[in-house]
């Protein structure tokens, strides 16, 4: 097993629900961040100051993907590190981009972007307050998170051109041990939540799976983090498994407004994001013992 020290535990952190929602409204004015365009620049620039401003060091992964059709994008992955020189770490990350299209199966104008509410904005919502909450309360063990690029840009029924941001950082990790494992957060913001244990993560890695759910259940959470398994999807935690990390996602499939132009604000909540974000700085917690 992974987790549980002997030490005492430190006390909670408070975790600020309504901050995240927050987050998550300044991602939509930026408007659809998808890659190549001014919007998605802009956004970068603000994450970058973000979490420039609350870890202690900001590593910036930029780089050109070119894409099946030949066009070049500018993409970035942005990783903040609190307590850098510990061996000891936990790594929790979100894409930050949105898709150029609405081609999901409930889409009524597929020429639309999608504005990427809880598809994107949410999961990096509760991670900057999270990062709110260590800036605040540094951990005592090694923190990352981080915030990947192009996820949602291409076909995914190909695999073309679709994490490509995880994909980059599984090939570019940072120096030094791998985390004990990863929680990749994605469409976790729905006003309805329901969070079944994911198929691929049950495979790669059932006792990080089963510790993160019993860590939800503790808290009061077991109506939202439900311990049966629900779909697979190939998400950002697939290439992190691919490059030795025991990855797993955290993500509620239920969400009819998924990949169309109504995946908006009003689609979220603060008390869906309050619940996701009180597990994470648990497992932080707990991570510390």
């Amino acid at each position: 097993m992974v987790f549980l020290g002997c030490a005492a535990s430190p006390p909670p952190r408070p975790f600020d629900g309504a901050q995240a929602l927050r987050y998550a409204e300044l991602q939509l004015d930026f408007g659809p961040r998808v890659p190549g365009t001014p919007e998605h620049q802009a956004a970068g620039r603000w994450l970058d100051s973000m979490l420039a401003d609350r870890s202690d060091t900001l590593v910036v992964q930029r780089w050109d993907h070119v894409t099946a059709a030949g066009d070049t994008l500018p993409l970035a992955n942005f990783l903040g590190r609190f307590n850098p020189a510990a061996e000891d770490r936990l790594l929790f990350l979100a894409h930050w981009d949105s898709r150029p299209v609405s081609d999901g199966p409930n889409s009524a104008d597929r020429s639309q972007p999608v504005p990427g509410a809880n598809d994107g904005a949410s999961g990096v919502a509760v991670l900057l307050a999270v990062a709110d909450a260590l800036r605040d309360s540094p951990p005592e063990i090694g923190v990352d998170i981080l915030l990947v690029d192009g996820e949602d840009f291409g076909v995914f029924a190909d695999k073309v051109d679709v994490l490509i941001g995880s994909k980059y950082y599984a090939a570019h990790q940072p120096p030094g041990p791998k985390p004990r494992y990863a929680v990749v957060l994605d469409m976790i913001g729905d006003r309805d939540l329901v969070v079944y244990q994911e198929g691929y993560s049950l495979i790669a890695a059932t006792d990080v799976v089963d510790f993160v759910w019993e860590t939800a259940r503790d808290l009061g959470h077991g109506d939202v983090f439900i311990s049966r398994a629900g779909g697979s999807i190939e998400d950002d935690h697939v290439p992190l498994q691919r490059a030795g990390i025991r990855a797993i996602d955290v993500i509620d499939l239920d969400y009819p407004y998924w990949h169309t132009a109504e995946d908006t604000f009003d689609k979220i909540s603060a008390a869906s994001l309050q619940v996701v974000g009180e597990v994470v700085l648990e497992l932080i917690r707990k991570g510390e013992r």
